[in-house]
This record gives structure tokens, sequence and C-alpha cells, in this order.
């Protein structure tokens, strides 16, 4: 467990407390314990704040309730092929306008254009580690075999994950990716997750 101080820049956006905040009060758990990333408690500090409010969107979850049920029987090679499937083909092929297209996504893009220059990406997996929505298309259809995914859904609830900076292949920004499950408030069952590029000149 550490302390968060919050930036100055934190501060206005409205993100933060107006004190220092131990992260045993939040709801969610940073299983990440690759401190090499300064951002690090601040890219927390957003996703327990700002990122779990976006979680609570019906069309969102709707989306990924809907999806979860529609692969749920998919083999390990059928999941490869669609990534394949993915990964040679552009934003008008049917497989990406399907993610890119749909209202979840539209509403990922409003979270984005209303983070004050904040995020770069967002995207949202199934149970599976598939894509159900996204802000802007991603390099791969699959992320299940990424720690984004494996440490986040796979670990269960309220869990969080941070990954180190470096320029994304998808945006081309020099940023960091902080991922966490998506819960079900229905059940309380994990049910997909999501993962947020941030910008570190932003915090």
């Amino acid at each position: 467990m550490f302390t968060i101080f919050p930036s100055p820049r934190c501060l206005a956006l409205g993100l933060c407390v107006a004190s220092a905040t131990s992260f045993s009060a939040m709801p969610a758990v940073a299983a990440e314990d690759n401190f090499n990333n300064e951002y690090a408690p601040h890219m927390t500090l957003y996703m327990q704040l700002t990122v779990s409010e976006w979680l609570t969107d019906p069309v969102l979850l709707d989306a990924i309730r809907a999806q979860n049920a529609a692969t749920a029987g998919l083999s390990e090679a059928e999941i490869l092929a669609l990534d394949d499937e993915w990964r040679g083909s552009d934003d008008t092929a049917a497989l990406r306008s399907s993610v890119l297209g749909n209202a979840a996504s539209d509403y990922l893009r409003t979270m984005v254009a209303g983070a004050d220059g904040m995020v770069t990406e967002v995207f949202v997996t199934d149970a599976l580690g598939l894509n159900v929505a996204a802000s802007v298309a991603t390099s791969d259809y699959w992320q299940g075999d990424e720690a984004k995914f494996s440490e986040t859904f796979s670990v269960g609830v309220d869990v969080i994950h941070i990954g180190d900076m470096e320029v994304d292949t998808s945006t081309g920004a020099y940023q960091g990716q902080a991922s966490m499950t998506v819960t079900d408030p229905d059940t309380g069952a994990p049910i997909g997750s999501i993962t947020v590029g941030l910008l570190p000149d932003m915090f």
C-alpha cells in the first residue's frame, strides 16, 4: 500500500481529494507491482475515481453482456482466427466496424472527448478478452494474452493493472495504459476489462 499526493493538475480537474489519500479507502487494488512507472499512483487514482464511473453506463454494460453471450462457446482456434482477421483488415471491414461503430464505442469516444486531453484511447473487452468497444482501432482484437486482461479480469473484481510508459502502436503517443476489471453491478461478477491510454504530461 502507498499514499498518493494529488498533483495540481489532478486537483484542478476535480479528480483527487484535497489531502493525501490511502488506497485502503479505495474500491480497487493495484495489481501491478512494477513501479518503474512514476505516474502509476496518479493513473491508479484516475481509474478509481473517474473510469469506474464510466463503467456504470447501461449501454456499455449491455454491450459486454451481449457479447459474452455470443462468444462464450468460441474455441481458441476461433479466437485466434478472429484476431488474425482484425489485424489483417482496415476500419471499414465487418469485424472492425462492428466494434468501432457500435453505441458503446460512441459512448467511449464521448468520454475521451470530455477528458481534457488526458485520455488517448479507451477499449473494453468481454470475458474472453475480445474487443467489445473501442474509441479508436486497437492493434489486436484479442487482449486475452496480455497483462491488461490477465492481471485484471483473470484476477477478479476491483483490480487495476498499470503498464509501463511507452510509445503505443495504436495511438502513436508516449503513454501509459491503465486497465481495470469490469464488474456487473447486478451480479457482482467480473464480465470484462477496460483499458485507458493516459498521457503522462497531463498529470
